[in-house]
């Protein structure tokens, strides 16, 4: 099975000491630093590689969250205030579709951010890894659309709860930037989709639902492309470019089920009009095929017009387009219209939805006690010497994140749909 889905690098970022001052020595508030430390370490550990199980990497992001919101909220229950030291320790990151070189803050808000973005795109590539295997089951394609969705649900919630109190507005390009969210956003929630278009497929569905969705997924992934069109090309142009062919396929789809619906209907001109639309938005979905394999940036190389998925299109187009014709020349007789008939904005049901997500509660460590033994007057980031741009261009780039090697079968998946997570 060919690549599939398109994946962007994953974020890099510096190591954290935890090196927390404090007024009075307390094992607690000792054990916190240390557990910080290896609980950071633990996760991004687990991050490069896609082939770990879910029920590993969450578990990790659990315990380094619940950990890390000490530093971002107080843990008394009956505060809604900042941690005092929320400030206390830099925290230095990349972004995925940028260079290697790092954005750094004194900010424990920035490391939650930063820390959920980089989770996301794991689920992201564990469902793509998934999807890659030579037989995929039932409750494999659970796991694909459910890595997708949180996924989609860790970027929503760092977007909409988290960003806004970010020390300063996202630079261009960046993971934060609205339109690099959207696009993120868009993207897991319509890959979710498809496998719910897949399965409709499968399951011999209504096809008025299957348009339909197909049209909704269609129009994610142009919301998708059109979010970071106005971004730097020779960084955004080659995901773009995956965005927008992903949504002619799926508007080829669409116009196809429409197509039989409407042959269903007895409406058999405007039946052959709509399978003439799915073949022109084939086309054009040829031609980004190959304009993606020809554009360069960052990120995986897919090659979707070599999947099963997509070539089972063309000739089910053609041959219900000739089945059409031929009952229209023989029974009907209907004149064809000269546009396409309107698609079904929204499906009735099968609409995927990100999944929702909140941090975890504070870690049982945190006790006023131990918050009380921290010392805010000794701040790193009172440090005017930190703080100096020559200082941190001393430092200079990260280097990229070494990710695991994912298998992909080149056998075809043995299923009617030909999608490879069904």
């Amino acid at each position: 099975m060919s690549h599939w889905f398109h994946r962007n690098p994953l974020k890099a970022t510096a190591e954290v000491k935890f090196d927390l001052k404090m007024v009075a020595s307390d094992s607690q508030a000792i054990k916190i630093c240390s557990d910080l430390k290896q609980a950071r370490v633990r996760l991004l550990e687990l991050l490069p590689d896609a082939n770990h199980e879910i029920n590993v990497v969450e578990p990790a992001l659990t315990l380094y969250l619940s950990l890390l919101r000490g530093l971002i909220e107080s843990p008394d229950e009956e505060s809604t205030d900042s941690s005092k030291i929320r400030h206390a320790l830099r925290f230095r990151w990349t972004h995925s579709m940028l260079s290697n070189t790092p954005e750094s803050h004194y900010d424990a808000i920035f490391e939650m951010v930063s820390v959920l973005q980089n989770t996301a795109f794991w689920y992201m590539k564990h469902a793509s890894k998934i999807a890659a295997q030579e037989d995929v089951s039932m409750e494999e394609a659970k796991q694909v659309h459910r890595s997708l969705r949180r996924g989609a649900g860790l970027l929503k919630y760092a977007q909409e709860e988290w960003v806004s109190r970010l020390l300063e507005s996202p630079s261009s390009g960046s993971d934060s930037d609205p339109r690099v969210h959207t696009a993120y956003l868009n993207q897991a929630t319509a890959e979710a989709q498809e496998v719910t278009i897949a399965r409709a497929i499968e399951l011999n569905h209504n096809a008025a639902l299957v348009s339909a969705l197909s049209n909704q997924t269609s129009k994610m992934f142009t919301t998708a492309a059109d979010s970071i069109a106005s971004l730097d090309e020779k960084k955004f142009g080659h995901w773009t470019t995956y965005l927008r062919l992903k949504a002619a396929f799926y508007a080829t789809y669409a116009y196809n089920y429409a197509g039989q619906n409407l042959l269903n209907q007895d409406k058999c001109g405007e039946a052959i009009r709509a399978l003439q639309e799915a073949q022109k938005k084939y086309e054009e979905a040829g031609v980004l095929c190959k304009e993606y394999s020809q554009v360069k940036g960052p990120g995986t190389q897919a090659k979707p017009e070599k999947h099963q998925f997509y070539r089972r299109l063309a000739p089910i187009i053609a041959r219900t387009l000739e089945k059409c014709e031929r009952e229209n020349g023989m029974i009907y007789h209907q004149k064809v219209p000269y546009d396409p008939s309107e698609l079904e904005l929204k499906a009735t049901y099968g609409l995927v939805a990100p999944e929702d997500y909140t941090i975890p509660p504070h870690a049982p460590l945190w006790s006023p006690v131990t918050y009380a033994a921290f010392d805010l007057t000794k701040n790193n980031a009172d440090d005017p010497a930190s703080k100096s741009k020559t200082s941190q261009k001393v430092e200079g780039d990260l280097p990229p994140v070494k990710e695991a090697d994912i298998h992909q079968t080149t056998k075809d998946p043995k299923n009617n749909s030909g999608c490879s997570v069904m």
